[in-house]
């Protein structure tokens, strides 16, 4: 049986529908009312091997907040549903991913425990029409409904684009790694027996 996941979240401000296959090969269906949060949506498709078919509407006239926020929540518990009781599953994950001058590290552990750390200081501005400062909003979101503990540090970094996207592409990394199965892991990845 595939680890897929297919989540739904519709409230007075968004309609999000996400599908993924973890198993995939990174092909991607991404449509959402911000042009720059698909294009990074798309990353996390492409560099972490998920198939993934997403469709988001959002009261976009205000802001993006609510779109990206909850797009983060919904790919979170997908994640979370599709990855099932954890039975061989590899937990950890990390990558430190240059791009021209930006570095970034991302490192995930698929714990049940949720935390975030995001130490990317970044301007408010604006890529297209997206706000940048909307970048750690998507991934804590990701982070709390998936159950997991993730952080993402800058090691350098000049040009606003490199840094928010070569954030992304380490987070797909790294999350690729962790929702791996080894068939080596007996049972839960964990000593207590259990990942809560």
């Amino acid at each position: 049986m595939g680890r897929t996941a297919k989540v739904t979240r519709k409230t007075r401000e968004t309609e999000i529908i996400v599908e993924l296959d973890l198993d995939g090969s990174g092909k991607a269906d991404i449509a959402t009312p911000l042009p720059f949060l698909s294009h990074m949506v798309e990353q996390i498709a492409r560099h972490g091997l998920i198939d993934l078919t997403v469709r988001a509407k959002g009261d976009v006239e205000i802001d993006g907040h609510h779109t990206t926020e909850d797009l983060g929540i919904v790919l979170g518990q997908a994640v979370r549903d599709a990855i099932g009781d954890k039975a061989g599953l590899v937990r950890y994950g990390s990558a430190t991913l240059p791009m021209d001058e930006a570095l970034v590290t991302a490192a995930i552990d698929l714990s049940g425990r949720p935390f975030f750390v995001w130490r990317i200081p970044l301007p408010k501005a604006k890529l297209g029409t997206w706000d940048v400062e909307l970048a750690p909003v998507f991934f804590e979101a990701f982070a709390r409904s998936s159950m997991s503990n993730l952080h993402l540090r800058l090691h350098e970094g000049d040009n606003l684009h490199h840094i928010v996207e070569i954030t992304f592409k380490a987070f797909a990394k790294a999350l690729c790694q962790a929702t791996r199965v080894d068939p080596r892991i007996l049972g839960v990845p964990s000593t207590k027996g259990t990942l809560a």
